[in-house]
């Protein structure tokens, strides 16, 4: 069920009343409980969920819930080439995949090796779920499907080790008002096309197999490929793209597209970046076929 309607509101402490006027860090516990309703008597929000759902209070067993954003997505700027969404990090890269796959599937060119998307929940918490991408979710669907061809488990294995992964997670554009926080020699720039992510420390998967592979998909595709490193005085943040790997062996590159603003309520990255990804993408849905 989703509800489009601005229900909640987490109203941040005046700057005034902060002790040095630059305001405060908000601590989880204490700062983060949102406002719904003047009335005391207002009813609780399990009562409220059953009410929009018609039913019964006591009829509710258990939820998830997620509040997001509810102003729509805008296509900005002078020149309207800017995209501000909530949430780009990570749908712009499910959008992009799932393109990807259909565009595959339109294709006149039959592909010899079989097109995987696999879109993972509960990444930013750790991925450590039933359906995560530290679960067996993925290497027991690859294994299922090459028993429903007929294959046994040596089939599946030689299968796993010569496959290819583009982990997609967006990835960190040079912010103009913050240059000074990028690698200076690895410069990234919105509508520059899909980023290549590369850590020595391995929080990206990225090796010297996947960057070839990934580098040639972006050349068929005709699209321009932007490296990514980050700075080595800075905690680097990471991506599912090392658990994949380590989960299920694939040689696995790390990949994105360039966007401001990352984990914000509101992000932004360019209007041209979609369609660039989503043609590298289809192209890496290829890898196998084409040295």
């Amino acid at each position: 069920m989703k509800i489009d309607e601005p229900i909640l509101r987490v109203p941040q402490l005046a700057i005034h009343l902060s002790e040095d006027r630059k305001g405060v860090t908000p601590d989880p516990q204490r700062h983060l409980d949102a406002l719904w309703s003047t009335d005391p008597d207002s009813p609780g929000l399990l009562a409220w969920l059953a009410q929009r759902l018609g039913v019964a209070d006591t009829d509710v067993l258990g939820w998830e819930l997620m509040t997001h954003d509810v102003e729509p997505s805008r296509i900005v700027g002078a020149e309207q080439d800017l995209l501000s969404a909530p949430r780009l990090d990570n749908q712009a890269t499910c959008y992009a995949g799932l393109r990807a796959l259909l565009d595959v599937g339109e294709t006149t060119r039959p592909p010899s090796a079989t097109q995987v998307l696999a879109l993972f929940d509960h990444e930013e918490v750790g991925s450590g779920s039933q359906r995560g991408a530290a679960s067996d979710f993925l290497a027991s669907v690859c294994e299922r499907i090459v028993l429903a061809r007929g294959g046994g488990r040596d089939d599946y294995l030689r299968v796993m080790a010569g496959s290819f992964c583009a982990s997609g997670d967006m990835a960190h554009a040079t912010h103009p008002n913050y240059a000074d926080r990028h690698e200076p020699g690895h410069q990234i720039r919105l509508g520059g096309g899909p980023v290549l992510k590369v850590n020595q420390n391995l929080r990206y998967a990225s090796d010297a197999t996947g960057a070839g592979v990934f580098e040639q998909a972006c050349r068929r595709a005709g699209v321009p490929l932007q490296r990514y490193v980050h700075r080595a005085d800075l905690p680097c943040g990471s991506t599912i793209g090392p658990i994949t790997a380590t989960r299920t062996g694939l040689v696995t590159v790390d990949v994105g597209a360039p966007q401001l603003a990352m984990h914000s309520a509101r992000e932004l990255m360019a209007v041209a970046d979609v369609p660039m990804y989503s043609a590298a993408l289809a192209a890496f849905y290829f890898s196998a076929d084409t040295p």
